[in-house]
């Protein structure tokens, strides 16, 4: 559809009669809003360097080298209790984004589940992630608020523009229920397919970090309302009177309080999480299985317990050291979030 509105605004711009030519200069921006997304680092967030984080992306490169992925091209870390994986840009570059928040809840083989899991997504063949299925999806949600009709009403307009605004609504409204059809379609064909290749980089991680590693960082997952408490907290708490030697803010003991407060919930208040979210089909977003059904798969399967990535202490604290800065800064960002 959108090479066809481009192909046709193109030619009417050149071949067509004045009239058709107003349509062909309408059509060309169209085409533009329409056009493919290969995605971009949002504004402000600034990556990792490799010579500035070597201990982080050499573990990455690891894991990324069991689960049978690429090295990662770009680290970004943030203040999300959540980890992702995407690919950028024209030049097709992978993207690991860090939640340092559920970073800093997890053990250190957990970590390392965590990266499989994520490495995991660029091998399980999740077409929803490719460039062509998943400029196809953002399309038609371009398309749905394009077409959106016009619900405001004009008080005092004469009949004409009455009955004008009332046939655009009826046209828009009838487009855009075509193009809500299709999506809605298109995210009924291929959700399952995307539900699978989550259960399938489960697999995978459980292979590099082993199973109980992985649960470990499922049944953390169900946690993040203690994570948000433990944040809240921080955000309400005056401010120290005193700071510490290099005039930083109390960041780093946020840290500390959050993985000692996930590390304290009882296994009686996991379970309670892990019932509720089974009973509300709990998951981390739409797009990924309830988390009770990727726990239960796991079971389903023969346990991991020599995973193929260990940690390493020496490894693990190099890692802490150069993500220390980036603690302090984004512990300040939490707490002066609204």
């Amino acid at each position: 559809m959108t090479l066809l509105v481009l192909a046709g605004s193109v030619t009417l711009l050149v071949t067509g009669p004045w009239p058709l030519r107003v349509l062909g200069a309408i059509g060309l921006p169209m085409a533009y809003v329409l056009r493919p997304r290969f995605g971009r680092l949002a504004p402000g967030v600034t990556p990792l360097r490799r010579d500035e984080a070597p201990a982080l992306y050499a573990l990455a490169d690891r894991v990324a080298a069991a689960v049978g992925s690429r090295p990662v091209d770009v680290i970004v870390v943030g203040g999300d209790f959540n980890a992702s994986y995407a690919r950028y840009g024209v030049r097709n570059r992978s993207l690991l984004v860090l939640g340092l928040p559920l970073w800093a809840a997890l053990t250190p083989q957990q970590r390392i589940a965590l990266l499989g899991h994520e490495f995991g997504h660029d091998v399980n063949g999740d077409s929803r992630r490719g460039r062509w299925l998943g400029s196809a999806l953002w399309a038609l949600e371009e398309w749905h608020r394009m077409t959106l009709p016009d619900r405001s009403r004009s008080e005092g307009v004469d009949l004409v523009f009455f009955l004008a605004g009332t046939v655009q609504r009826l046209l828009m409204g009838g487009l855009n229920a075509l193009v809500t059809g299709l999506y809605r379609a298109l995210e009924r064909l291929t959700v399952r397919s995307g539900q699978a290749a989550e259960y399938r980089a489960d697999a995978l991680a459980a292979g590099v970090g082993g199973t109980a590693a992985v649960r470990g960082v499922l049944e953390v997952l169900l946690l993040h309302a203690t994570a948000e408490s433990v944040v809240l907290r921080r955000r309400n708490r005056p401010r120290p009177v005193r700071r510490t030697a290099d005039g930083t803010a109390d960041g780093p003991d946020l840290w500390t309080e959050l993985a000692e407060r996930i590390a304290a919930v009882p296994p009686s208040e996991r379970e309670r999480r892990l019932r509720l979210s089974a009973r509300e089909l709990g998951a981390v977003d739409a797009t990924h299985p309830p988390t009770h059904l990727r726990l239960r798969m796991l079971t389903t399967r023969p346990p991991v317990t020599e995973p193929s990535v260990t940690a390493d202490p020496a490894q693990q604290g190099a890692v802490e050291a150069e993500l220390a800065p980036h603690r302090v800064k984004i512990a300040e960002e939490l707490r002066q979030q609204e």
